[in-house]
């Protein structure tokens, strides 16, 4: 392991712990988000209300060299309230372009699913191109830029559900439930503690961020880590399996209507080899490309009425098809 490659982990080990210090009881959400920085995606993140979504990209964002921003999402939210507009100068006698709250490193989308479809649109391109365009003209995004979208699953009178092609261009799909009772207890007690280091004045010093140099490093470690081709063969399988999963199963080709796309093989190539590196290994293990699989292929996937009668949910599915498809 070079020095470079050295300072990378160690930097990301000093995140990962810092964000668990600060967002307790949800692991799996501070993994994936750091997975989601390490494979250049986006994520969309599901749970109920009070469960630390807020807290963990401002965590993340905190650890992080750059700039961060939340948008609250609402139905009259408009598209240049993200985008930004051209404002007219009368001393200049011209317009002048002003960046919208997209302009960020780190973007938090609360709520997304509160906004009307023309909104969700112009966030759309701004996480598919990279860009955003106002009139004629286009302008480029940071090189270094994550959106976290969060959307709760009650609350669903007057949201406008995400059509498939915007859920596509979310890397991860993400669900969390509540923590357990023992980190309830920590839970409490540290908001405790905030609360009196906030009045007393007495706040720890923050660690030094990750440099977007040594992140930028650390995604290019995360290319490089080996994939056999057993393995890379056992990847395809499974999303090959979510369109024709006739061969394994009869019972998951009738419940089948839309498998996923090949950005899904895509992601879990990224995501799988960003989490082997997380956990400190040069491969790429079956174990990994499991625990990927739901979150890349949740919102991709589309069951038919007769799985919906029968109550079959998406991750139902998945795990239908993992528990069938052989593993090398």
């Amino acid at each position: 392991m070079t020095e470079t490659s050295s300072s990378a982990r160690q930097a990301f080990s000093r995140l990962q712990a810092h964000m668990q210090k600060q967002v307790l009881g949800q692991e799996k959400l501070v993994d994936r988000l750091l997975v989601a920085l390490l494979a250049d995606g986006h994520l969309l993140v599901e749970g109920a209300p009070g469960l630390a979504k807020t807290r963990a990209v401002k965590s993340l964002s905190e650890g992080i060299e750059g700039s961060f921003h939340r948008i609250q999402f609402t139905p009259d939210l408009l598209p240049a309230d993200l985008t930004g507009t051209d404002v007219y100068r009368p001393q200049e006698g011209s317009f002048v372009f002003q960046q919208g709250p997209l302009f960020n490193n780190l973007v938090l989308a609360d709520e997304i699913n509160r906004a009307p479809a023309k909104v969700q649109s112009a966030l759309l391109e701004a996480m598919a191109e990279r860009q955003i365009t106002v009139g004629n003209r286009s302008w480029p995004l940071p090189r270094l830029f994550l959106v976290m979208a969060t959307q709760n699953p009650i609350e669903q009178e007057g949201t406008y559900p995400l059509p498939e092609a915007q859920l596509d261009r979310f890397l991860l799909h993400v669900v969390i439930d509540y923590p357990g009772f023992d980190y309830e207890r920590r839970i409490l007690r540290l908001a405790r503690n905030e609360a009196l280091e906030e009045l007393s004045g007495e706040q720890a010093p923050a660690a030094p961020p990750l440099s977007q140099e040594l992140l930028f490093q650390a995604r290019r470690e995360v290319l490089q880590v080996h994939l056999s081709e057993a393995v890379e063969e056992y990847l395809l399988q499974l999303v090959v399996a979510t369109r024709r999963p006739g061969p394994y199963s009869s019972q998951l080709a009738a419940w089948i209507e839309y498998g996923a796309s090949p950005r899904a093989s895509i992601g879990l190539d990224r995501t799988a080899r960003a989490h082997a590196w997380l956990a400190g290994r040069d491969y790429v293990a079956p174990e990994d490309v499991q625990e990927m699989a739901f979150d890349i292929l949740r919102h991709r996937i589309i069951l038919n009425y007769e799985a919906e009668a029968e109550g079959v949910t998406p991750d139902r599915f998945i795990t239908e098809l993992l528990a069938r498809v052989p593993v090398p």
